[in-house]
């Protein structure tokens, strides 16, 4: 896994695009903090006026790139008894194009070992979002995921490759009041 780690890491640094597995589906990848690899993802998913999933490996970043963080967000994620992406209202030091029109973003705190490495060695929050084109099924495993995908990326992660995936991740939207609305169970 470490060698799979060093080669990602090269890739998200160079602003490049990975195929990777995560704690939910196989997903692309970049560097969340550079708007040009980002649009990389945007044009290979054909995906346009929809915002990206952000990952990172700790809750105690979250205040790195979220405005305001209300305090009922910290239980809600720890409590999660499956992965939990929130939307919180608005982002910060992240890509614009990663964010909502409306400024919010959606954060999921990874538990899985290659992305928490990952990101814990990279330093900054990676996109997730799911390795399809949009408006396609997304890919439950690595078999399912389309060839132009596959063709389209820097670096195909080698790790949990014959693994079949969980389920997307849940998905509530937070206000700064606290109030809590699910959008995706």
């Amino acid at each position: 896994m470490q060698k799979e780690i060093e080669k990602s890491l090269e890739v998200l640094k160079a602003g490049g695009i990975i195929l990777y597995p995560t704690d939910t589906i196989w997903g692309l990848g970049c560097d969340a903090t550079n708007a040009e690899a980002v649009e990389k993802i945007i044009q290979l998913k054909k995906r346009e006026g929809k915002s990206f999933i952000v990952l990172l490996d700790n809750l105690n970043d979250l205040f790195r790139y979220v405005k305001d963080v209300p305090e009922i967000a910290y239980d809600l994620i720890e409590l999660a008894d499956k992965p939990l992406t929130v939307v919180f209202e608005a982002g910060k030091g992240l890509a614009p194009n990663v964010l909502n029109e409306d400024g919010s973003v959606g954060i999921r705190i990874v538990k899985h070992p290659f992305c928490e490495q990952l990101i814990k060695k990279f330093r900054k929050p990676i996109v997730s979002t799911s390795a399809n084109i949009s408006g396609q099924p997304s890919a439950m495993c690595y078999e399912e995921v389309a060839e132009e995908i596959k063709q389209g990326v820097d670096y195909v992660v080698d790790y949990e490759r014959s693994k079949k995936s969980a389920s997307p991740s849940s998905i509530i939207k937070l206000s700064s009041g606290g109030v809590v609305k699910v959008l995706r169970k």
